[in-house]
C-alpha cells in the first residue's frame, strides 16, 4: 500500500463539528481513486487531510511508509515538492509569471528548473498550449489556465496526484481535456491519483471510488 489512513476522524469549531468520523482506507501505487459524495459529506475534507495539506483531530496518515502526520515541516515541505503534485478547482497562478515559469515553479523550489525546462514545455504542447508559453495569465482563458495548473502540478513527475473538483469551473471541452491529462498521467506515468469530483461521468472514469455520506465511508 502506498496511501494509508487509519482512523482519521476531522473536527471543527467549539462546540466541535465532526466532519469526518473513523476513516480507514488504503491506496494501492498506481491506482486511480475517485471520491465522491453530496456537498457537505467531506470529501475535500478527505482529499486535504490524505494530501498532508491538512491534519485530521485524530488518526494518521501514511505515504510510502512515512507518517506524515508527524513529519516536521522542512522534512514534509520537502516531501510535498518531490512526490506531491495538487491540483484544485481554481488555478492559482502567479499572476506576473508566464506560463512556462508557472510550470517550473515547483522545479524552482529544488534548483532543477533548467534540467525540467524541455519537459516544461513538453507538456505544455501535450495539452494544446503550444506557442503560447510566454503568454501571462490574464492573456489565457479560464480553461488555459487551469491547464497550465495541470502542467506544473506533473512537471516534477509526483507519484501522487491529489485534484479537488478540477474540472468543476470549465466548459465541458476543458474539462474533457483536462481529464485526459490527469487519466496519461495515470497509465503512461503510472501516477496514483486521487480525484474529488461531483460529476458522476468523471468519477466513474476512475478504477475505485470511495463514496462519503456524512463523513462516512458508505
Amino acid at each position: 500500500m502506498t496511501i494509508i489512513a487509519k482512523n482519521v476522524m476531522k473536527r471543527f469549531g467549539t462546540p466541535a463539528t465532526t466532519v469526518l468520523s473513523n476513516i480507514s482506507l488504503s491506496i494501492d501505487e498506481g491506482e486511480f481513486i475517485a471520491i465522491t459524495g453530496r456537498s457537505g459529506s467531506g470529501k475535500s475534507t478527505l482529499l486535504y487531510i490524505l494530501s498532508s495539506l491538512d491534519t485530521p483531530s485524530d488518526g494518521q496518515i501514511e505515504i510510502d511508509g512515512q507518517t506524515i502526520t508527524t513529519m516536521k515541516s522542512d522534512t514534509l515541505n520537502r516531501f510535498r515538492n518531490e512526490k506531491l503534485g495538487f491540483v484544485f478547482q481554481f488555478h492559482y497562478l502567479i499572476a506576473e509569471l508566464t506560463a512556462i515559469e508557472n510550470v517550473l515553479l515547483p522545479a524552482k523550489k529544488c534548483g532543477r528548473e533548467k534540467e525540467l525546462l524541455p519537459y516544461a514545455h513538453h507538456l505544455l504542447n501535450e495539452i494544446g498550449l503550444q506557442g503560447k508559453e510566454n503568454r501571462l495569465p490574464r492573456h489565457l482563458s479560464g480553461g488555459e489556465q487551469q491547464r497550465v495548473a495541470i502542467a506544473r502540478a506533473l512537471v516534477m513527475k509526483p507519484k501522487y496526484l491529489f485534484a479537488d473538483e478540477p474540472t468543476g469551473a470549465l466548459d465541458s471541452i476543458n474539462a474533457e481535456m483536462v481529464m485526459n491529462t490527469i487519466k496519461k498521467a495515470n497509465t503512461t506515468d503510472k501516477t496514483t491519483i486521487v480525484l474529488v469530483t461531483h460529476d458522476s461521468g468523471f468519477a466513474s472514469q476512475a478504477r475505485r471510488q470511495i463514496h462519503l455520506v456524512d463523513g462516512q465511508i458508505k
